[in-house]
């Protein structure tokens, strides 16, 4: 991952804070200094967040959760959805759905619904249906699309959520600080930094700066899904190499057993044989004793 230059920061207008009026004295650390009534943001602090966060971001990615990327401003919208849909992560660019988070089973409820009217559209039940009730569930269907397509693929909830304005998004704020979920944010000169746990001091104005930021974000992110995807891939071939190693040692003991039993069967034979000789000899003697205990009876006999 390139490290960001403080000069295509400054190109891109990240430096440039709100009026000195509406600061927030937290921001503070962030800011360098003060320009015709305009707060500059400190850029080499913005690097350094910038850096942090990305890492942060990746190994998240890299550990197989999602990352929910939340804008809901005019100038933010596209840039989110662009960079966010390439890495196949899901986005909010419409209004907040309340309880997105904290009632995150009745949005899926809701995603479930989006699903099963395409279910209609293919089966042909939806044609079943008269031209009102077709007309109904086609609005339904586009507003569910407007407001919960980006998040169809989402299962469960996020490992972490990237706001663009934290002043403009602070239900969302809310809701992942309810539910201990990790905030990541570019935070303007206007916004307090507390609520945030990885800062990334920016113009959250300029359609430039969000640009710049995310493109980094959602370079890091790609990363970690790479590196999460090489993992994957050595371990189903270590798996068929291990058991590719446990079929050859079964056939070696198995050849190694049929050879033994082949041994004792060679070793055994001659034994058996020649017990069976000694088996004949020994009846052999027997009916000749036999025979020489019955020849003087007879002879006696004869001459008496």
């Amino acid at each position: 991952m390139a490290k960001l230059e403080v000069k295509e920061l400054l190109d891109g207008g990240v430096h440039f804070g709100h009026l000195t009026r509406k600061w927030d004295p937290n921001m503070a650390p962030y800011i360098y200094m003060e320009r015709n009534g305009i707060h500059i943001i400190n850029l080499y602090k913005t690097v350094a967040k910038l850096e942090e966060a990305s890492q942060a971001l990746s190994k998240i990615a890299a550990s197989g959760r999602k990352i929910l990327f939340v804008a809901t401003k005019k100038q933010a919208k596209d840039i989110v959805a662009d960079k966010a849909g390439n890495v196949n992560m899901p986005y909010i660019t419409e209004r907040w759905p309340g309880g997105m988070l904290t009632n995150f089973i009745t949005i899926r409820k809701a995603v479930k619904k989006m699903a099963s009217i395409d279910r209609m559209k293919k089966d042909g039940t939806f044609l079943t249906l008269s031209k009102k009730e077709r007309l109904q569930v086609d609005r339904l269907r586009a507003k569910l699309e407007k407001n919960l397509g980006s998040i169809s693929d989402m299962t469960r909830l996020p490992g972490a959520i990237f706001v663009v304005d934290i002043k403009r998004e602070h239900i969302a704020i809310k809701e992942a600080q309810k539910l201990n979920i990790p905030i990541f944010a570019m935070v303007d000169t206007n916004s307090d930094p507390r609520q945030v746990d990885y800062v990334i001091p920016a113009n959250d104005d300029a359609s430039k700066s969000i640009d710049k930021i995310l493109t980094h974000v959602t370079d890091a992110v790609a990363e970690g899904l790479a590196e999460r995807k090489a993992e994957k891939n050595a371990k189903t071939e270590g798996d068929d190499t291990t058991v590719k190693a446990d079929t050859t040692t079964k056939v070696e003991e198995t050849v190694k057993s049929e050879v033994k039993i082949k041994e004792t069967a060679t070793k055994v034979k001659p034994e058996t044989k020649e017990e069976v000789k000694v088996e004949a000899e020994t009846k052999e003697m027997t009916k000749a004793k036999a025979k020489v205990k019955t020849t003087p009876v007879a002879v006696s006999q004869e001459e008496e």
